[in-house]
């Protein structure tokens, strides 16, 4: 049932994510500017916000336009004074020049693997191009998301005070404990990888532009981005080798001097974030080492994709600590 309603469910659980990141700001329209009204401080709240978000892509859309359109030349500088004999021996281009001459399509298409893969391909690349043409669909979506969130905002309150006195009274004050452990950990969790994730964002995109990265800025800001996930930060580290060989044609400068800064770059600032802004910011609120951490991803992120990855962190450390109480009767210990 739940993989037949998929497509109904996600844009109400996105919708409800949302509701409980922005409730706090609602509340705070509501009481401390004595905005009595919740509809209206609803209202206000997402005008304020989806505001900043335009005001900020407004700012950045001139800049990474800038870098995107200076990369692309950049892209056509190297392509057009590509050298092989700086990257290729004469022996291995002699082979490649070989392998093209000889190279015949309805051989390759004659393996049984190839003719697998292309019979699998095909109908991906057409419901690509289907799924790509039906836009109307996904505005209906994207509207249905937003009376979702509207709603649930406003009814945020009675949804907080009312959701135990549907579960069965004998089962009721765990649950409610529980709830609030899940509550106050996630709280203390995003709260400090969001604000890490962004510190660290702006130090890659300082650090981009002071080598001289193509597209430094909105490098930085990705990466950041994926920051919010421990250690995917590391998805980035390709098309930052990419933008090194681009920088390295525009600016003639050997290719492994350019691999060196970036290098650099990330080691810097992976040593900042793992020796100060972890630390101070999160505190031990996981309190797991980095193969812990690397599996508590992979299994949250096999069992339901990148929203499992998004709360497996602070999930499985809310159920040690509840593992190492009730099953060890260990003391127990704050999560947050």
């Amino acid at each position: 049932m739940i993989h037949r309603l998929y497509g109904v469910l996600v844009p109400f659980f996105v919708s409800f994510v949302l509701a409980y990141i922005l409730a706090p700001i609602v509340d705070f329209v509501q009481v401390k500017c004595r905005v009595r009204n919740r509809v209206l401080s609803v209202l206000i709240t997402l005008t304020v916000v989806f505001g900043v978000l335009v005001g900020l892509i407004a700012i950045l859309t001139p800049v990474v336009g800038r870098e995107v359109k200076a990369a692309g030349e950049g892209i056509e500088t190297y392509i057009a004074n590509f050298d092989a004999d700086r990257y290729f021996s004469a022996e291995t281009q002699e082979r490649l020049h070989t392998w093209a001459e000889n190279f015949n399509m309805e051989e390759m298409l004659s393996y049984p693997e190839v003719r697998d893969a292309v019979k699998t391909l095909i109908p991906k690349i057409t419901a690509w191009i289907s799924g790509g043409l039906s836009w109307l669909a996904e505005l209906v979506v994207v509207f249905v998301g937003l009376l979702y969130l509207i709603f649930l905002l406003i009814e945020f309150p009675d949804i907080q005070q009312n959701w135990s006195k549907y579960l069965p009274e004998k089962i009721r004050s765990r649950a409610i404990t529980l709830m609030e452990d899940i509550n106050r950990n996630m709280n203390a969790y995003f709260r400090g990888q969001a604000l890490v994730a962004a510190i660290v964002g702006v130090l890659f995109a300082i650090g981009f532009c002071i080598i001289g990265l193509p597209m430094g800025i909105a490098m930085g800001l990705i990466i950041g981005v994926l920051n919010l996930v421990p250690y995917m930060q590391a998805l980035g580290i390709p098309p930052c080798i990419i933008l090194c060989l681009v920088q390295s044609a525009q600016t003639g400068r050997p290719v492994w001097v350019t691999l060196l800064c970036m290098a650099l770059v990330f080691v810097v600032v992976q040593t900042i974030q793992d020796t100060f802004l972890t630390p101070k910011i999160m505190g031990k609120v996981t309190g797991m080492g980095p193969a812990a951490i690397l599996l508590s991803l992979s299994i949250w992120g096999a069992l339901f994709g990148v929203i499992g990855m998004i709360v497996a962190l602070p999930l499985t450390t809310l159920g040690i600590s509840y593992y190492k109480h009730y099953v060890l009767k260990e003391p127990k210990v704050a999560t947050t």
